[in-house]
């Protein structure tokens, strides 16, 4: 699968382009169009076939494409998997992934951040390319040795996984969850690679909800 992006960084669109009977998985809700002749195959979630579940797209014997977006407004950007290394990406903010790469929430590296819960992060590993989305802007924010930042979780899209992290409380006073990062802080140290959106896509949400503007 090759990617193309368009529209970026305010409104990305990604459009997915397949080689002959390639397939790609991607929310349904996040299509936008294909190519004549794409297999669309919707799993559904819940027991419902609905515009929330997860499709798979075939491409026919001549290959073909997919355009898909996220909800809200807001940068894609491309994270190229190489085999090697993989990356710890927050949970809902991926677009669209290759068969080639698979998604594993109970990765042994997060036993130290999140203990025996289930986290708002996945590790993603394997080869090809993940297409993921951003709510605002995006920053590529590359960290060297020995150098510190501290990250909202609202605002993270991914890390290296050989970055080290350390998760902590924002203040005592406030309820926490590892499930949602909510009253939760990262610290990140170098080296290592992070990827941060510029607009918290939760209040995002509820804002464009309650104008009624939702997708």
């Amino acid at each position: 699968m090759q990617v193309r992006t368009r529209h970026t960084p305010a409104f990305g669109v990604a459009r997915l382009l397949l080689a002959p009977g390639e397939a790609v998985q991607a929310d349904y809700s996040s299509m936008i169009a294909t190519s004549y002749g794409m297999v669309v195959d919707v799993r559904p979630r819940g027991g419902s076939r609905s515009k929330a579940a997860r499709a798979v797209f075939t491409a026919p014997a001549e290959g073909g494409w997919v355009d898909v977006a996220p909800a809200l407004p807001g940068d894609v950007y491309t994270l190229e998997l190489d085999g090697v290394s993989g990356w710890c990406v927050s949970k809902g903010c991926w677009l669209a992934a290759p068969a080639t790469v698979r998604t594993d929430a109970q990765w042994a590296g997060f036993r130290g951040l999140f203990g025996a819960e289930h986290g708002f992060v996945e590790h993603v590993s394997g080869v090809g390319a993940l297409a993921i989305s951003a709510c605002g802007s995006l920053d590529v924010v590359s960290l060297g040795q020995g150098e510190l930042i501290t990250v909202d979780p609202s605002y993270l899209l991914a890390y290296s996984e050989h970055t080290q992290a350390r998760l902590r409380a924002v203040s005592q006073s406030v309820s926490q969850s590892v499930r949602t990062g909510e009253g939760l802080l990262l610290d990140f140290a170098g080296p290592g690679q992070l990827l941060i959106q510029t607009r918290n896509a939760r209040t995002m949400a509820a804002l464009l909800a309650a104008s009624g503007h939702s997708r």
